[in-house]
């Protein structure tokens, strides 16, 4: 579903990532761990297209596209979808309304009809049920006045309601408590977990993989892949540490 080759990224003229290669399948969940300023981010954003986020080097294949080539909204209507650490604030304008938008370009980019108002709405009462969210949350501004576990659920109902191919989800455990950790691991599971998608987990800790089990877990430093395993591979980072797990 992505390949990615000695992918090389600059932000700001400083390279970033520098030379990273990594293979995700459908139907996988891959996870991508590592310290502070290893290029977690940067990766994320360099595949979802954010300005300054410039690649340098390197091929990045999404379902047999350039993804490289690709605008972000061709990106996100040939089904990539980008979680962020901190969703952003929208005042004016209210998330269903939002969703609709987004929801109905995508599919006018892909030659599909748009969704009634009607449909559209039986839509997000399903993937908001899914997140215990009730409609009266999706009725205000896009974010307003939301807490950080309330930003991340509505974010996951996006994610739902735009049923992505492949979703890159750049620290959605940060400022959860643990009631919206599992509710938001149980919808990621619920939604993404399908033989024809595929997930890319960017986190710190092991607590989001209790939930969302990864098939594959990679280390990041430095710009690069350095070691990649199972599970287990988290659960030694969180007894060890990142210089002891890298040094071995």
């Amino acid at each position: 579903m992505l390949v990615i080759s000695d992918l090389r990224s600059e932000v700001d003229g400083k390279a970033i990532l520098k030379g990273l290669s990594l293979t995700l399948n459908a139907g996988e969940v891959h996870a991508i761990m590592g310290p502070n300023g290893a290029g977690k981010s940067t990766l994320a954003y360099t595949l979802g297209g954010r300005p300054n986020y410039e690649p340098t080097g390197g091929s990045v294949d999404f379902l047999g596209q350039d993804l490289l080539e690709m605008a972000p909204h061709e990106r996100a209507a040939a089904g990539l979808f980008l979680g962020f650490q901190y969703p952003v604030e929208i005042p004016g304008i209210s998330n269903v309304q939002f969703l609709r938008e987004a929801l109905n370009s995508q599919r006018k980019a892909r030659g599909e009809e748009p969704l009634s108002a009607a449909d559209f709405l039986r839509l997000a009462r399903e993937k908001a049920g899914l997140l215990g969210m009730d409609m009266d949350m999706l009725k205000r501004p896009v974010n307003v006045g939301f807490s950080g576990g309330e930003k991340k659920r509505a974010e996951m109902v996006q994610m739902g309601i735009l049923d992505p191919k492949l979703a890159i989800l750049d620290e959605t455990d940060s400022g959860l408590d643990i009631d919206a950790l599992k509710t938001v691991g149980a919808g990621i599971n619920s939604i993404m977990r399908a033989p024809d998608k595929a997930v890319l987990l960017i986190t710190h800790y092991q607590r989001l993989l209790d939930y969302v089990q990864p098939d594959f877990v990679h280390i990041l430093a430095d710009g690069r892949i350095v070691k990649s395993g199972g599970p287990e591979l988290a659960l030694a980072l969180e007894r060890e540490g990142y210089a002891e797990v890298i040094a071995a």
